[in-house]
């Protein structure tokens, strides 16, 4: 493989020869094993190693020749840059030595490496900064390496800068062209309607490729929890994605929910080592450097994207950190878009519902009451005392039916805000409700909480209805409070009632508290649902201020 050393005129062409040869080859890889094979060629050297540096400055890669894949598993792990390899990472400038043992810096070679004696090594410098340093050992044919061989692997090192820097360019053009392309066809299928899981592992597979990560995962509050405590991991991609997917992880403790709660991209040099992340996540995916983003939407935090390699893989620079943001971007705007489309869904639900309220109110009730006097007057006029009890049971019956129908419109009509501010819209749905229900209901609503929720009367007037939608069918209730107040520096909207109440750990079919839950973590809050069977029951909704 190796030879004596060129001179002169020779050797000046044949680095002139060199550079033109890693020059036209633009594959990273097939480059790097060239230039420790032409570096060891060139200087009559039998061994030779490329030692590719981290950002953390530690050897991430180490290229090799003249020693076998054998002797390599013989010697056992990789050098991490201690010892007279280390001295070039630390003082990054050509180094001679006639004798290796006899410089203080050298701490020896581990068992089965073979003796080497001369030293010679220089660091190949790209973009203004040392991508690492050839060490060339045991020179053939004469006792240690000369001046001409420093000057000569010097050169080389610099033409193998060069091609370094040029294949990186290539490469992150290459990339960015990829990154685009992604980011458009993710683009287009949110606009497209796609559905939000393909979109969002659209998302993690891009952000993971593009990132050159081993794993992806999207994190978001779990919704089997109450939202606060909680959270899951969506979306997995790339290694051990079968393990992470699904995985539980506390809000508290964890990366992603530091990262949540302070809304700012995370860098990690190695998450196993860091306090803060959660370790069952961190042994599954033998995640070491690490990257997290927010996802933001409307100012709030709604999970995390965060990419990994493994423990003593590579770090990430910071385009791959822009790049990551780019990505946690399209995923809010996937889960933005989403939500959107449910709205648009729910109001055209709503109007759906006003429609059938109005039919019922204006042509069902008032046909029964109609139905229902015409009864009285045929019992008041037959003068038969089994009739006309007859016709009040019937009667009464209709009567129940009436005030069922009421409570079900009560429920079905969304619009009582119009102009009108939240605190009079909730006095106004309350007098409604009591009303309708005959159920006695007091509010007690804090006016200038209620002006500070503005933004969310829409939702809080809807939940509130909701609500008493259901204590008016099946709480069975004499009466009924509604407040509205700060406690903990959250806004607390709390129905209680004391009606019959329900077994809150039995499986419910109702749709009525799935609604709550689905528009209570839309809007980042938190549901809780206290009831004792025969002594009523207690909603409430916990929402950041």
């Amino acid at each position: 493989m190796t030879s004596t050393s060129a001179s002169g005129k020779d050797r000046r062409d044949q680095l002139l020869e060199l550079g033109i040869a890693l020059a036209a080859d633009l594959s990273l890889p097939t480059v790097l094993q060239r230039i420790i094979e032409l570096a060891a060629d060139l200087t009559g050297a039998r061994y030779g190693a490329l030692g590719v540096l981290g950002t953390d400055g530690r050897i991430r890669q180490f290229i090799t020749v003249g020693i076998s894949e054998e002797e390599r598993r013989a010697i056992g792990p990789l050098p991490v840059g201690e010892g007279i390899l280390g001295a070039l990472i630390h003082d990054a400038k050509p180094l001679r030595l006639r004798r290796i043992a006899e410089d203080r810096r050298s701490i020896g070679f581990p068992a089965n490496h073979p003796p080497m004696s001369s030293f010679l090594g220089a660091p190949v410098v790209a973009r203004g900064k040392v991508f690492g340093n050839i060490y060339l050992t045991e020179k053939q044919g004469a006792t240690e390496f000369d001046a001409d061989d420093e000057a000569a692997l010097v050169v080389l090192a610099a033409q193998a800068g060069v091609a370094i820097e040029n294949i990186n360019l290539y490469e992150e053009g290459r990339r960015r062209e990829r990154w685009l392309e992604a980011v458009r066809a993710i683009g287009n299928a949110i606009l497209a309607g796609q559905e939000l899981e393909v979109v969002l592992k659209a998302v993690a597979h891009d952000a993971r490729e593009l990132a050159r990560a081993a794993t992806s995962t999207i994190v978001v509050p779990s919704l089997e929890g109450d939202g606060e405590s909680e959270l899951k991991v969506a979306i997995a991609d790339g290694a051990h994605a079968k393990e992470l997917a699904g995985l539980r992880v506390p809000m508290a403790g964890s990366m992603s929910g530091d990262v949540m709660r302070t809304k700012q991209a995370t860098v990690l040099a190695d998450a196993s080592t860091d306090p803060r992340t959660y370790q069952p996540m961190v042994s599954l995916g033998h995640m070491g450097p690490m990257v997290l983003v927010p996802l933001i939407v409307q100012g709030r935090a709604i999970g995390t994207l965060a990419v990994a390699n493994p423990v003593g893989g590579a770090a990430f620079e910071e385009q791959e950190v822009r790049l990551v943001e780019t990505f946690a971007n399209q995923a809010s705007v996937a889960l933005e878009y989403a939500r959107a489309q449910r709205e648009l869904q729910r109001v055209a639900v709503l109007d759906d519902r006003e429609r059938i309220a109005r039919e019922l109110h204006d042509g069902v009730i008032q046909s029964l009451f109609a139905v229902g006097m015409g009864l009285q007057a045929v019992a008041q006029r037959s003068g038969d005392r089994e009739v006309e009890s007859r016709v009040e049971s019937a009667v009464s019956e209709i009567d129940h039916a009436i005030r069922d129908l009421r409570n079900y419109i009560f429920g079905l009509r969304p619009g009582l805000l119009a102009d009108r501010q939240l605190r009079q819209a909730l006095d106004d749905l309350i007098a409604d409700f009591a009303e309708k229900s005959g159920v006695t209901t007091v509010p007690d609503i804090d006016e200038g909480l209620a002006a500070e929720l503005a933004p969310r009367s829409a939702d809080l007037v809807q939940l509130t209805r909701e609500a008493l939608s259901n204590v008016g069918r099946h709480a069975k209730a004499a009466t009924c409070r509604v407040s509205l107040f700060r406690e903990n520096g959250q806004g607390v909207l709390q129905i209680e009632d004391d009606g019959q109440g329900f077994d809150t750990v039995a499986p419910h079919t109702g749709q009525g508290v799935r609604n709550l839950r689905e528009r209570v973590t839309a809007m980042g809050g938190r549901l809780t649902i206290e009831s004792v069977t025969g002594e009523g029951t207690t909603i409430r909704i916990s929402l950041p201020l």
